[in-house]
């Protein structure tokens, strides 16, 4: 083993693996892989093998498809087989909202060149004779499904990296981890020691253990996971014809052909977690005890929904943990506040992921950025409020869940409530309808007097449909009032700040007393964020941003700050807010402070300190609703105390409170972008419509080069405002736009906007097509409605209100 090199791998399961290859194939040659005992001794060895592309999140989703398409390279780069069985699959729908849901996904599939079909019960028994049809309604049918060899696959990872110079130490343990002055590490082993500019955390069912010689607590947690093999059943299947592969959602439980039998896997209800707190680091290429009474009734449904299964005995048994993230996405990137630390563990779905993950990686690594769009599996998504009991409630409900929906208005009770503000009780007495966002309870809805305050899960309007329309209406007409607390701050400050600020931002820095509205770029012209900047003092600025993507912009600002003169503190729940929006807000506001509020005085996108009644607070001239209003910014201390005046003082102004719902509506009037949806790092700022907020002119930000070019070239695409001839069901996200019989983009958000009275959606489209206004739809619950095109706002489109 070498003295030193530029990367440690710690972990050789397939994600490790493929990062090494990655590294190799992206020119790092001088890379190594650290195993604490024989490749594939995790996870990986018993895995089932399974390989998908279908995903909920479209940018993983093009991840799983690269990750297919890569096994035919890595087998003839090394002369390793992957054991590669493309042999399609079967999707079965057991009720009509599952139906829908498959509906959605091949919606989803058709930008993303996924050749999927739906088709009915009987043509899914035709395809598969052993399917009891009366337990079905449909099913979908995904030409790129199949089964792998767990071995080979990693292997033949390993070997394209071997080739390429990089080295593996098998049976070699890392037993601890320490930073060097110089930002790389002293990679400590039971064989020796090795100096490694960066080290990528892979460990799997280690993972938590490695992260904690760094002092870092990983979101993971091992799961045990049956899975069956059965006797042959020779009157369906043929051993030489290999072409099985279901999942029954209903039944949650996932089949594939083995031989001549069938394996047979599930996600239980009584799901059972693995050494919660410490893997033992003797654990090797071990199961654990069988326990199929746990997953009885799974397999019970089984052979209830294909009864041949019942009739033949069962082969084999296997019992092995694996490890989830709270949401059962992977944990990739670099960790906040450590420099040269990676992370790729959590990667559940290793045989779909795991190419995607280690290029996505590897990008980071070598070029500084992923080239993806990863943010669903971005390890700066959790904050840490992740704890492990946290994680461990979070697991459980999500590995019961795995083949279950998530209605896009369903929220989960686990671990909740965790983190709640100030006025949560307040809010509780006034029937609020709660969701949970980064484990912080918020009023999502209010439910009228006489309703429980339960919403209906469901694809279509719900029950909060009305409650929800009267909410903005109240807003619009008088003045409603809203929680904020989970907007994201940031404090920065020091006599360097606005140096740093200005070369991280892309448009130019508000003078004291005012806010500015800017993008934060990548170096490739991408967004990565999207801030309101409040200047209270020549040196204080208050960031105000997404919560969930804090620590992503932390990272960030660690990335590129300088090394003195500039302080950077989340301060999310120092500042828990309030807002008031709607054309009675000024004179609401007026009536609790001495300062003069007038349009004068106080103009759009002011901010400064001021009184509000006893109170002291930040309080800027912005809405997230396009209307005249105000967010008030205090300490947690006096937010109780802010809330009762605001109520008290407002009842004469017909005050109505409003929840996250209402709000997220009134955005898309004005047509709003926001993070996650309109605005990530596929996105250029002039594609995005933010092209008024990139200052060319001030100097050499980060992605200035390329935001020029974009605005040279024009871009490729166009965020665009669209109200759909809807029915009963409005877009939610990621549902093709058509124009003129081909599908030309995709919604990033939709909603009804109740003040105007339509369905609305928001999406991009290929700039050649938004010169067009006429001929598009948008496909919603696989029906395509007849869409209008919009050039502005529905909502004040001249801004008038907000300004006034």
């Amino acid at each position: 083993m070498k003295s030193h090199t530029q990367v440690v791998v710690i972990g050789g399961g397939v994600v490790g693996a493929s990062v090494l290859y990655h590294l190799t194939k992206g020119g790092w040659k001088d890379v190594m892989l650290i195993e604490r005992a024989e490749l594939t001794s995790g996870s990986t060895w018993h895995a089932a093998g399974g390989m998908h592309t279908l995903n909920g999140d479209p940018n993983v989703a093009k991840l799983q498809q690269y990750t297919i398409n890569l096994y035919k390279e890595i087998e003839a780069i090394s002369g390793v087989s992957c054991g590669m069985h493309v042999t399609g699959g079967l999707n079965l729908a057991g009720t009509k909202e599952r139906l829908d849901w498959l509906k959605m996904a091949k919606a989803r599939g058709r930008y993303l060149g996924m050749n999927l079909e739906i088709i009915s019960v009987d043509e899914a028994a035709k395809m598969y004779p052993f399917i009891e049809k009366k337990h079905f309604v449909g099913a979908m049918f995904d030409p790129v499904e199949g089964h792998l060899d767990p071995w080979g696959v990693t292997q033949a990872y390993a070997k394209c990296a071997t080739m390429a110079g990089a080295e593996i130490n098998r049976f070699t343990r890392v037993v601890d981890l320490k930073a060097r002055p110089d930002g790389s590490w002293d990679v400590i082993t039971d064989k020796g020691n090795v100096v490694a500019e960066h080290v990528v955390n892979c460990g799997g069912l280690w993972a938590r253990e490695v992260g904690r010689m760094v002092g870092l607590e990983l979101p993971v947690l091992a799961m045990e996971h049956h899975y069956l093999i059965t006797e042959d059943i020779p009157a369906v299947i043929d051993p030489k014809v290999d072409k099985f592969h279901v999942i029954d959602f209903e039944g949650e439980i996932y089949m594939r052909q083995e031989g001549g039998g069938m394996l047979i896997g599930t996600y239980e209800q009584a799901c059972q977690p693995w050494s919660e707190r410490e893997t033992p680091w003797d654990f090797g290429q071990n199961l654990l005890p069988n326990d199929l009474d746990r997953i009885a009734p799974s397999l019970e449904t089984a052979f209830e929904h294909f009864p041949k299964l019942g009739e033949v005995g069962i082969r084999k048994v296997v019992n092995g943990p694996f490890t989830f993230a709270p949401d059962g996405n992977p944990l990739v990137g670099p960790v906040k506040g450590l420099k040269n630390f990676w992370v790729a563990c959590g990667v559940m779905a290793g045989f779909s992921q795991g190419g995607g993950v280690g290029l996505a990686l590897a990008n980071w690594m070598i070029d500084g950025d992923p080239g993806h769009d990863i943010w669903g599996m971005d390890v700066a998504r959790f904050g840490d409020w992740a704890t492990l009991p946290y994680t461990n409630a979070k697991v459980r409900e999500n590995y019961s869940r795995r083949f279950r929906i998530r209605f896009p208005n369903e929220e989960l009770p686990a671990a909740r409530p965790l983190r709640t503000t100030p006025i949560y009780d307040r809010l509780v007495a006034e029937n609020a309808v709660f969701g949970e966002y980064c484990s912080l309870e918020n009023p999502l809805w209010f439910a009228p007097k006489g309703m429980a305050p339960i919403e209906d899960v469901t694809f279509r309007r719900s029950n909060a449909h009305e409650p929800i329309g009267v909410e903005c209406r109240a807003v619009r007409a008088g003045v409603g009032m809203t929680e904020i607390a989970n907007y994201g701050k940031i404090e920065v400050e020091g006599p360097r700040a606005a140096e740093f600020l200005s070369h991280v931002m892309a448009n130019k820095l508000p003078a004291v007393g005012r806010l500015s509205l800017t993008p934060m770029l990548n170096e490739h012209g991408k967004l990565i964020g999207d801030f309101t900047i409040g200047r209270y003092m020549q040196d204080k600025f208050l960031l105000v941003c997404s919560y969930a993507a804090e620590g992503y912009y932390i990272r960030w600002f660690e990335r590129h700050m300088p090394p003195d003169g500039v302080t950077i503190r989340a301060a999310s729940m120092d500042y828990p807010g309030l807002s008031i929006a709607g054309p009675k807000s000024r004179d609401l506001l007026q009536k609790l402070t001495h300062d003069d509020v007038s349009n004068e005085k106080f103009p759009f996108l002011s901010f400064r300190r001021m009184n509000i009644g006893m109170i002291p607070a930040l309080v800027g001239r912005v809405s997230f609703t396009g209307d005249l209003g105000y967010e008030i910014w205090v300490r947690p201390e006096y937010q109780r105390a802010l809330y009762d005046l605001l109520l008290k003082e407002g009842a004469a102004f017909g005050l109505t409170q409003f929840g996250m719902r209402a709000l997220l509506c009134m955005r898309l009037e004005k047509s709003f972008g926001t993070w996650f949806r309109e605005y990530r790092p596929i996105y250029g700022p002039y594609e995005a419509g933010l092209g008024r907020f990139v200052d060319l002119k001030k100097n050499d930000f980060i992605g200035r080069e390329a935001a020029v070019r974009e605005k040279e070239s024009g871009g490729k695409l166009r965020l665009q405002g669209f109200v759909v001839d809807a029915l009963d069901a409005d877009a939610i996200g990621d549902e093709p736009i058509w124009h003129d019989g081909k599908v030309v983009g995709w919604v990033t958000s939709g909603g009804y906007g109740h003040t105007v009275g339509k369905s609305l959606a928001l999406g991009y489209i290929a700039k050649e097509a938004a010169v067009a206004n006429e001929g598009f739809e948008i496909e919603i619950i696989g029906e395509r409605r007849p869409a209008t095109r919009l050039d502005a706002p529905i909502f004040d489109p001249q801004g008038l209100r907000m300004r006034g």
